[in-house]
């Protein structure tokens, strides 16, 4: 079996190639993984971590695929591997969001590479839309808009990702809140005005908001998370709630949200703008960000393959078993 390290040189804002060769050669030796067995590549350019992962996938060799960057080169990694079941995803997080490992354990259990080394392998659900394979959550509305500002600030000197995400926020807030959107809830269609809609996989996003609590990533279901348009004030009480998942509560919106968070259940999801205003909405599939007018969601039960660290893959059949 070949491990695959692909890294992404530009992820977190540095190359991480030479630390990992570093670490990765004494995790080897304490996992008893001979240096033959395991490979560090760089990407050069957006989609090669897809191509890479494409490449290394289609021998029909039992590959293990190690995306070594953030949310983004995983989702790469996962939509080159996913068609190929002799391949399975690991995650080595060196990004700035890393939402996809919150569903699981920590990122310093992540980063223990000899534990992943010696990890075991399960089964996740994936989604499809038609700007390509997600595995977290896919959004639209103003937690989008937020994420798709962030860049901008960035560029600016002194501006951390923390400074530029709190600048993009109160640039999205001084602008107009809220969209018309017709949603399709598999044969349900309804009509909201909304703030934000969050198609959920997995739990996290946005660097660490707990949309979706209770999702499962294997149960063949998303969860849709729809927040209606509301002032400033309103949202000022709600978003701290929502950060921390605490909007929802054994299965249900909490009581004093109820007018203003909706949570459904279902295989497949299809936005649609149904306002007379001319500018899209922007929606992200795992952070990606993108205007558009629609996106449709769908399900796709245990179609990803990936590598878990020893000890939480043993914690997750423990939790399992109960």
């Amino acid at each position: 079996m070949k491990n695959i390290f692909i890294v992404n040189p530009v992820a977190g804002g540095r190359d991480v190639s030479d630390e990992l060769g570093r670490t990765l050669s004494i995790a080897a030796q304490k996992a008893g993984v001979p240096r033959e067995d395991y490979v560090i590549t760089r990407t050069t350019h957006a989609g090669h971590a897809k191509e890479l992962a494409e490449s290394y996938a289609r021998t029909g060799e039992h590959v293990r695929l190690f995306a070594v960057g953030g949310d983004g080169t995983l989702n790469e990694v996962l939509s080159g591997a996913y068609p190929y079941k002799n391949a399975a995803v690991g995650c080595i997080p060196c990004g700035s969001g890393n939402d996809f490992l919150r569903n699981f354990g920590t990122k310093e259990e992540f980063l223990d590479l000899a534990d992943q080394l010696q990890g075991q392998e399960m089964d996740i659900d994936l989604f499809h839309t038609e700007y390509g394979v997600g595995a977290s959550i896919c959004s639209a509305g103003l937690d989008a808009q937020i994420a798709y500002g962030i860049p901008k600030f960035r560029r600016l000197p002194l501006c951390g990702g923390e400074t530029a995400y709190r600048l993009s926020i109160l640039q999205n807030l001084m602008r107009p809140l809220g969209r018309t959107l017709r949603i399709t809830l598999d044969d349900r269609t309804i009509t909201e005005e909304c703030l934000m809609t969050a198609i959920c996989n997995g739990g996290y996003y946005g660097g660490g908001f707990r949309a979706a609590p209770d999702c499962a990533m294997d149960d063949g279901l998303l969860d849709v998370i729809m927040v209606r348009k509301i002032g400033l004030l309103r949202i000022a009480k709600v978003l701290p709630l929502y950060q921390k998942g605490r909007h929802i509560q054994n299965g249900t919106v909490i009581p004093k949200l109820g007018d203003v968070i909706s949570l459904f259940r279902c295989k497949s999801v299809k936005l649609e703008l149904a306002d007379s205003k001319n500018a899209p909405i922007i929606i992200t599939v795992d952070g990606e960000c993108r205007p558009a007018e629609k996106i449709t969601v769908t399900s796709m039960p245990l179609a990803g393959r990936i590598v878990l660290p020893g000890t939480i893959f043993a914690r997750q059949q423990k939790r399992a078993s109960r």
